[in-house]
């Protein structure tokens, strides 16, 4: 259970996907007052193309708070009907629209970012994969001060966590927005009293990490083992990474790296182990489009794939 704030505050929150809901709903417990949620419109998904609310917006309904959901913000109306809530800040968690400064000034606190990483690395769209992507050892979460670059506010508060050999994409969102959840109660209070002190980002050790395609979940056998590996991890759950045989997409859910040599893309044992530029896999759990996750052995039971076939 969140701690209750030292000041009852007067919020807007503005968010979007699953990481921001454990957020509002500790902001929630912790006593403050949401005013206002905003969140992207509903969006036709899936095969029915029927529209669907984001997450946020389906919790802000289970709070009965009322939610906005506007294109933009460069309208005057959009801008005035933001002011006009009186705001003592606005809580921003991977929300995926641009804030004018009007908005960003006009709460008394500002607008403050709950963001996936340590800034000044990963500013951008998909920082918890592109971490794990690129072997980082630790990942964290950054409080900060909006400003109209992309992340790149100051610093107010950070917590961090350990990426492991075991990490994932999944995991390590759900490390993080804990985090988050535990941060912003401690800024809100600081900031309440005035008691934190805004610091710039470093210039040095930008990076930033761009949105995710589903084409870059294809393997790639020529790629190392050990990259390959990561990649499989950064991607479970979305958008996973697959393989093509005879014509069958197969997505790969977990693997383990082992010593092997041969031509990349070749199955080289009978337990579904597949040979890289450097090193191979030795294939944990797949899943055949439309099929349950199974482990490597309960698929070859029923796919055949004899020693030297090449995947693609």
């Amino acid at each position: 259970m969140a701690l209750r704030s030292r000041k009852r505050l007067r919020l807007a929150f503005m968010g979007t996907p699953d990481f921001s809901v454990p957020v509002i709903s500790t902001l929630v417990s912790s006593g403050h007052e949401i005013a206002c949620v905003y969140t992207q419109p509903p969006r036709q998904i899936g095969r029915g193309q029927k529209k669907q609310k984001t997450p946020i917006h389906i919790k802000a309904d289970d709070f009965g708070i009322t939610v906005r959901t506007p294109e933009n913000f460069f309208s005057i109306k959009e801008q005035d009907a933001f002011a006009s809530l009186k705001l003592d800040c606005a809580v921003v968690v991977a929300y995926g629209l641009i804030l004018p400064d009007p908005i960003l000034n006009s709460p008394k606190f500002g607008c403050i970012n709950i963001h996936a990483s340590l800034l000044p690395r990963w500013r951008g769209a998909a920082p918890i994969q592109r971490a794990i992507l690129a072997g980082d050892t630790e990942s964290g979460i950054t409080i900060m001060q909006m400003d109209e670059g992309l992340d790149t506010g100051a610093i107010l508060m950070t917590g961090q966590v350990d990426i492991t050999s075991e990490t994932t994409g999944k995991s390590l969102h759900d490390d993080l927005s804990r985090i988050g959840c535990d941060l912003i109660v401690k800024t809100l209070a600081d900031l309440s009293e005035r008691a934190i002190k805004p610091t710039p980002q470093a210039e040095n050790g930008v990076t930033y990490a761009k949105k995710l395609e589903r084409i870059e979940g294809r393997i790639d056998w020529t790629q190392s083992a050990i990259d390959i590996e990561r990649l499989i991890r950064a991607f479970t759950p979305w958008p996973g990474t697959w393989f093509e045989i005879a014509g069958e997409r197969v997505k790969i859910l977990s693997a383990q790296v082992v010593n092997v040599k041969g031509a990349p893309g070749t199955v080289v044992d009978d337990k579904l182990t597949v040979s890289c530029s450097s090193g191979g896999l030795q294939i944990g759990t797949v899943q055949r489009a439309g099929k349950s996750v199974v482990q490597a052995s309960e698929f070859l039971r029923g796919f055949n794939l004899p020693v030297g076939t090449i995947l693609y």
